[in-house]
């Protein structure tokens, strides 16, 4: 969810954190490699992942959609946005609208998926309800209701995340919701089938406001229990399912202020990953690593190396096969669009504002401002030329050196201004680098965070050419 008690109010839109904080996860001990790669994502030939979301921009204007989005990763770090970044279901009951959507494997193999039943960021909304839909393959989505947690009043049913409790032959299902503490704990209430749920009760309560729990089960014997406390994420342990029987030991880890954990093991290493949503800015995803969960203590993770999903928020993460991944591809398509993330500032993007090229901090608004449809070069079809998703008479060309966007008057000096020739990036050749076609000493660069084409030596001027065409 996302309301925080502790979050002060900002100019970027509310969050729950302002009035509280709440976040869905995933547990799941995920099946696919962690690998650092970069680049889009072709077929999977293995174990993949998939991502639901929903979205919100800065200023909660275009950009926002209170439905459950997808999105598919090889390697669980960089996603493919799936049905061009558009909601794939959409609540019909309740608030219509969703928030903390979480993705989980059934014991049969089928999927079911759960969400906060909320539109928008009306913290006070009371709902013992969350959304549901079941899916056996994540392409389509049946038996759509609400399903009632609690029967406490006056409060929330928030981030709503299932685990299987195998000593008890039920499901349990986490959420936050005040009780008569007169502050956010996190709850469980059991289920065999998300039709009816029986014994609410209290999961974990340190005495505090705590949100968004997210559980990793039977790690070496232990259960971890990740969750937003203030504005950082924390963890707590133990070695049974019983309610009240988490302690805290972890270090806290934030970006600001940070809610929304996603524990996620690698498949190929004993890496774990941690991924925490922000709200200071809204809507930023930062990701933590450790060889060790027992130790509690994470490192920043290079943001060279993942991409959340364009104005994701909330996420969950889950696994599937390289044969679903594939099929959810052939469902929903490949974005028609790319963004161009900077080298050696990862966390800037490619825009035009007032019709300059430049890199900018992630996320923008507007956020089609950021989107590029590499298209044939203009002046040569084995080149590419950057059109505008947002403007899409417009280009990006060089004039006097400087990267500028600008209406096609389909002059052949045009053509060739906005005609590029992809490369292997000059400073990692995993990613990609753009030299002018009627300049061909020169390559698209950043300075000062402004785009020009310029001559490339130094390695500081590499790096500046560098970018990753992903989504």
């Amino acid at each position: 969810m996302e309301p925080d008690v502790n979050r002060p109010s900002d100019a970027s839109g509310p969050s729950r954190r302002l009035f509280l904080g709440m976040a869905a996860t995933v547990p799941v001990a995920m099946t696919g490699a962690l690998g650092l790669g970069a680049g889009s994502a072709s077929a999977a030939t293995g174990p993949s992942y998939v991502m639901g979301y929903f979205t919100e921009s800065t200023n909660l204007g275009a950009g926002t959609n209170y439905g459950l989005h997808l999105a598919v990763s090889t390697d669980g770090l960089q996603w493919l946005p799936l049905n061009q970044n558009n909601p794939v279901a959409t609540p019909t009951q309740g608030a219509l609208g969703l928030r903390d959507p979480f993705i989980m494997r059934k014991q049969d193999g089928t999927f079911v998926v759960l969400a906060t039943d909320l539109q928008g960021t009306d913290w006070n909304r009371t709902s013992v309800n969350i959304h549901v839909w079941d899916s056996a393959d994540l392409r389509t989505f049946t038996g759509y209701r609400l399903l009632k947690l609690h029967d406490m009043t006056n409060t929330h049913s928030w981030a709503p995340e299932a685990y299987w409790d195998a000593s008890r032959g039920r499901y349990g299902i986490l959420y936050s919701s005040v009780n008569s503490s007169g502050h956010n704990v996190i709850m469980v209430s059991y289920t065999t089938d998300f039709r009816t749920t029986a014994n609410p009760q209290v999961f974990f309560d340190p005495g505090y406001d705590v949100i968004d729990g997210n559980l990793a089960v039977g790690v070496n014997g232990v259960n971890y229990l990740y969750y937003k406390e203030n504005q950082t994420l924390v963890g707590a342990r133990s070695t049974s399912l019983n309610p009240g029987s988490f302690t805290k030991f972890s270090t806290p880890v934030a970006h600001g202020g940070t809610e929304a954990p996603i524990l996620v093991k690698s498949h190929t290493s004993s890496t774990w990953y941690l991924w925490g949503d922000t709200y200071t800015p809204n809507g930023v995803f930062y990701a933590w690593q450790t060889s060790n969960l027992a130790s509690g203590t994470w490192t920043p993770v290079d943001q060279r190396l993942y991409t959340q999903p364009l104005n994701s928020k909330h996420g969950t993460i889950a696994a599937i096969t390289g044969a679903e991944y594939d099929n959810l591809v052939a469902r929903y398509g490949r974005p028609s669009w790319n963004r161009l993330k900077s080298y050696n500032y990862p966390a800037r993007y490619v825009r035009h504002s007032d019709y300059v090229g430049r890199i900018d901090p992630y996320p923008i608004d507007p956020y089609a401002d950021s989107q590029w449809k590499l298209v044939p070069g203009l002046a040569d079809s084995a080149g590419v030329s950057f059109q505008s998703v947002s403007h899409p008479t417009r280009y990006l060309r060089h004039y006097s050196y400087n990267l500028r966007l600008d209406v096609n008057d389909g002059t052949t000096a045009f053509a060739q201004d906005a005609t590029f020739h992809r490369t292997a990036g000059l400073a990692d050749s995993s990613w990609a680098s753009f030299r002018s076609h009627n300049f061909p000493t020169r390559y698209i660069r950043h300075s000062g965070y402004v785009l020009r084409i310029d001559p490339v030596s130094t390695a500081t001027e590499r790096a500046d050419a560098t970018f990753q065409v992903g989504y």
